[in-house]
């Protein structure tokens, strides 16, 4: 049985998908874009603003599914570019402590709105 995750403290679904599935104790959280919640905007910036505010957005839905980003086992990065690849790396090592999850990191030819950075995970319970 699934259980959709829902918090108002990150970007609601701006399409036919959830913030988070959790299925038999694995939470799947959609790609989380560096939008405020508050202001449904991209924060201003460049990639390490936006990755903080994408990682803000995951510990909030991970926050509504009582988890906390030491139960992400594996993340994914998307990158407009691999040129940002260190400066989102520096701010992505800020959210972990002690061992990290496994990881992809890519760059693609676009992201929603012209993002620089979207970041999928998945945590365990």
């Amino acid at each position: 049985m699934k259980k959709v995750i829902f918090t108002e403290k990150a970007p609601a679904a701006i399409g036919p998908y959830s913030q988070a599935v959790e299925a038999n104790g694995v939470v799947f959280l959609s790609g989380q874009l560096p939008v405020d919640p508050a202001t449904g905007e991209f924060v201003p910036g460049g990639v390490t603003e936006q990755t903080a505010q994408v990682f803000e957005n995951i510990k909030n839905v991970l926050a509504a599914a009582d988890l906390t980003t030491a139960h992400i086992v594996k993340t994914t990065v998307f990158l407009a570019d691999m040129s940002l690849f260190a400066e989102m790396n520096s701010v992505y090592s800020n959210y972990f402590e002690g061992d990290f999850p496994a990881r992809s990191a890519v760059a693609v030819k676009a992201l929603p709105k012209g993002a620089l950075v979207e970041i999928e995970s998945i945590a365990v319970r």
